[in-house]
């Protein structure tokens, strides 16, 4: 395809995450020119095959290294740009730097690039990642959650571990805060609330984020993330789709929560334990949270209202993720 029939020009952040590599193939796919950010370290050199190796790639993709600590770093992957992706999220957490420091990084590094994309005055939407984190964790004890919930930092603070009270604060402070910026500055902004995203992957390596989901299927118990009374997930293309539509869609306005199934403990077991016998799946009894914050279910009434339809469910998630690590040799 040529560069004059493509939809235009739209960057990712965070190009080599899990779903930030699925969401440039899905644009690749839909006719998008991409500008993948990647941070490149002095002793770490990133492996971008995958991306550099996607139909239509060598034409249409082009990739930029930025750092979420510099934002200027973004501005010439964001410039002529019509859209953003902004999927990159510093993962870090659990290193001996201060916590409070980190959550202010992130939120400063997605202010800045927010700056960067007014400054370029082409970009005409910027479609934020946010978490289910940052709408599950407050104690009005609701049955379902919309938009309208965000996470309460108090009831965060007293997560375990402290890295994943974090990752989750960082997460909800982020999201409010470039909903705040975007309303005062006249900035075009979506976010997206994935639940737990799930299914194949494009990396060599195997991403950090199905790890929890996967321990299951490795038998690991240790890794096993304890279940919540209610897990919610989401395959990884039904979320690119959704930012994608969620790009074109002239309308969109505000928060989307993006959820396709829930699950106890008990029938994900049964479903795990049926499906694939040949793995051994740990006790559910070791999958059960203890105590802890009822956690609610999540509605997708608005991202459904604007006509998104999910394509898939837990059989196609786990499938895609147990073939994806067979042909990888990680299983």
């Amino acid at each position: 395809m040529e560069m004059d029939d493509s939809k235009g020009l739209v960057c990712v952040t965070g190009g080599t995450g899990y779903l930030a590599s699925w969401l440039i193939m899905k644009l690749l796919q839909h006719g998008y020119s991409v500008n993948a950010t990647i941070r490149f370290t002095q002793d770490h050199k990133t492996d971008v095959c995958y991306l550099t190796n996607l139909p239509e790639a060598s034409q249409r993709l082009r990739i930029f290294n930025a750092d979420m600590d510099k934002p200027e770093s973004f501005s010439a992957a964001i410039e002529g740009c019509v859209g953003v992706f902004h999927v990159a999220h510093p993962m870090n957490y659990g290193d001996q730097e201060i916590e409070e420091e980190k959550i202010r990084k992130a939120v400063d590094g997605t202010l800045g690039i927010l700056r960067e994309c007014l400054n370029s005055k082409t970009v005409k939407r910027v479609v934020y990642t946010s978490s289910r984190t940052a709408v599950v964790f407050n104690d009005k004890g609701l049955d379902t959650v919309d938009e309208s919930s965000w996470s309460d930092i108090h009831i965060m603070k007293t997560l375990e571990p402290i890295s994943a009270a974090s990752y989750v604060i960082s997460k909800t402070l982020t999201e409010k805060a470039a909903l705040e910026f975007a309303e005062k500055h006249g900035l075009d902004l979506v976010t997206v609330i994935p639940s737990w995203i799930h299914g194949p992957f494009l990396s060599p390596q195997f991403p950090e984020p199905l790890r929890p989901a996967m321990a299951m299927i490795y038998g690991n118990q240790e890794n096993c993330m304890k279940y919540p009374s209610l897990t919610p997930f989401v395959h990884v293309d039904d979320v690119a789709n959704a930012h994608i539509l969620l790009l074109e869609n002239s309308k969109a306005k505000g928060r989307y929560i993006c959820s396709a199934v829930e699950v106890t403990p008990d029938e994900l077991f049964n479903f795990l334990s049926a499906r694939y016998p040949e793995y051994r799946i740990p006790n559910v009894d070791s999958l059960r949270e203890i105590g802890g914050i009822k956690h609610p279910r999540l509605s997708s009434k608005k991202l459904l209202d604007t006509g998104f339809k999910y394509k898939y469910g837990l059989e196609e998630m786990f499938d895609g993720a147990i073939e994806c690590c067979k042909q990888k040799g990680l299983l």
